[in-house]
């Protein structure tokens, strides 16, 4: 730019400045207003909030364009000063609208909060809100892009030049962006069907964990142990998975027992509803000892107790399971499993202790005589062995 041009631009650029100036001024006057209307105003009064930022830039640059549209057209690089200030203006647009966006979520969660003991309403409306959000924003981000790129007679015509050969360029980034459309329209679907939402209780692929966040392409899960397992939203569409707080957190928890046929389960569900009835996790819906199932060796018991959160009924299971084992090694000691056999003597008739000791042995349990044989050296065994077989062959 030479002297004489910059000489052309001194009136414009001091127009340009005023122009910012005032645009300053009328967000300074018009930002205490508005924080007066919307005080009373939650959705409001989060939108304003969020859109004090995008705001303080979008007005001077509205003004300066304002300006340059007026600016003679002859005046050297006034293009490309009036497409870097277009730019600047969608891309503040752009920020606008994405901090619109993100106020009206601010407000949502502030309306529905979910520290009550009943949440569920909060916590199927905040799913929405946010997964449905971050939908928003990458649309808002992706329009101020492309409109950025339109404002550049050269990105028009490759526009034009990639509508030309629609056809295989669909196809070509269809495929190569199937998983990226596909986590999107699950995200979609999961927003709108709800399968499952915030710090909902899940069981995936063997694991228990709450749902900590759900973004537009993925879902973390928070592991009981502080682990993170990272799931792909459209995993949620195409594989079946447990939501233990689908409609509500109310849950029944098991506990597994095997004793032996002589216990007595009368004291056994006295202790198990009195640990019940004193736990702070107990709802008091179900609390019940049955017998459901038996072998040849011992019967198996279950108890089955209530609690109004997944968490509760996992601390309610430890304690009365801590607890009737505890009785059962204090007042029924016998009521552990048992193996049970019966040793009888040939013939049917009992022996007595030493007999059996010495059967067991392998020596002679008889008073008989015995004969020896010359020609092998053995003792003729002429009384009952006693279960006590002669050897097959004479010893060498």
């Amino acid at each position: 730019m030479n002297f004489h041009g910059l000489d052309e631009w001194l009136t414009p650029l001091a127009s340009a400045l005023g122009a910012a100036v005032v645009g300053v001024l009328v967000y300074l006057v018009l930002r205490p207003i508005a924080r007066r209307i919307s005080k009373h105003a939650p959705v409001a009064n989060a939108v304003n909030r969020q859109l004090d930022k995008p705001l303080r830039a979008l007005f001077p640059l509205i003004a300066i364009q304002v300006v340059l549209e007026g600016a003679p057209d002859d005046l050297a690089h006034v293009d490309g000063v009036r497409q870097l200030v277009t730019v600047l203006v969608i891309a503040a647009f752009t920020s606008a609208a994405i901090a619109a966006v993100r106020g009206v979520a601010d407000a949502v969660a502030v309306l529905h909060p979910q520290d009550v003991a009943d949440n569920l309403e909060a916590r199927r409306i905040l799913t929405q809100t946010r997964v449905l959000a971050r939908i928003a924003i990458g649309i808002a981000l992706f329009a101020g892009v492309a409109f950025i790129l339109m404002t550049f007679p050269r990105a028009r015509q490759f526009g034009a030049s990639l509508l030309a050969s629609a056809g295989l360029s669909a196809l070509v980034i269809g495929l190569a962006a199937k998983s990226v459309f596909g986590n999107l329209l699950a995200g979609l679907q999961i927003a709108l069907s709800q399968p499952i939402r915030i710090d909902d209780v899940l069981i995936v692929q063997g694991e228990w964990g709450r749902v900590e966040e759900i973004t537009s392409t993925y879902v973390v899960m928070k592991i009981w142990d502080e682990r993170r397992l990272v799931i792909p939203l459209q995993w949620f569409i195409d594989n079946p998975f447990q939501n233990w707080t689908r409609t509500t957190s109310q849950i029944v928890g098991s506990v597994f027992f095997w004793v032996d046929y002589t216990t007595d389960l009368a004291p056994l569900r006295n202790e198990a509803t009195r640990l019940a009835q004193g736990s702070k996790d107990y709802d008091g819906r179900v609390c019940l000892l049955q017998v459901v199932d038996t072998s040849e060796r011992a019967m198996k018991l279950r108890l089955i107790v209530s609690s109004p959160s997944a968490g509760q009924s996992w601390d309610l299971c430890c304690l009365v399971r801590e607890g009737v084992i505890a009785l059962m090694q204090r007042e029924q000691p016998g009521a552990l499993p048992r193996l049970r056999a019966e040793i009888n003597e040939p013939g049917g008739s009992p022996g007595s202790g030493r007999d059996l000791e010495a059967r067991l042995a392998g020596r002679r349990t008889d008073r008989g005589t015995a004969e020896v044989n010359n020609d092998t050296g053995l003792t003729s065994l002429t009384a009952p062995t006693g279960g006590v077989l002669p050897p097959a062959e004479p010893p060498r």
